[in-house]
């Protein structure tokens, strides 16, 4: 099968203000799929976020749109390569406008997650996971790949 590629669409309040906002965190956008109304954010050759402005997002759906302050419509979950990824890349969204999004959760020396949430509210997750050790405490019939 074809790696495909994955496009989450969100929508948002204030587009220079949701790109400024990403820069700070590191990310860059596709100029290609980039204008007034839509920034598209890269995690990967394979992953972006499609940021719509609102009334874009609307001219997709005939559903109403979630208000991700008081409603949850996702939580996306992006990996880190260590525990001490994650706290940097949580901590600088904070430091730049981001809140803090769910507990953090931590599970035993194999898992550890943090979140946080955009101007917008959308939730982050930013996981670290040391598959082989889920794997050997879990024994036989664990996840494999």
């Amino acid at each position: 099968m074809t790696a495909q590629m994955i496009f989450v669409n969100l929508p948002v309040k204030d587009l220079d203000a949701t790109k400024a906002f990403w820069t700070k965190l590191g990310y860059s956008f596709n100029p290609e799929f980039t204008d007034e109304n839509a920034a598209c954010l890269v995690f990967s050759d394979t992953i972006f976020a499609m940021l719509l402005t609102e009334p874009f997002y609307r001219s997709f759906t005939d559903k109403e749109v979630a208000d991700a302050a008081t409603t949850t419509e996702t939580m996306i979950a992006l990996s880190a390569e260590s525990r001490a990824k994650v706290d940097e890349l949580v901590d600088t969204a904070l430091a730049h406008g981001g809140t803090p999004g769910n507990a953090t959760q931590e599970y035993g020396d194999w898992m550890y997650s943090r979140s946080f949430q955009d101007p917008d509210h959308h939730i982050w997750e930013i996981v670290w996971m040391d598959v082989e050790k889920m794997r050997a405490q879990a024994g036989p019939g664990a996840a494999q790949d």
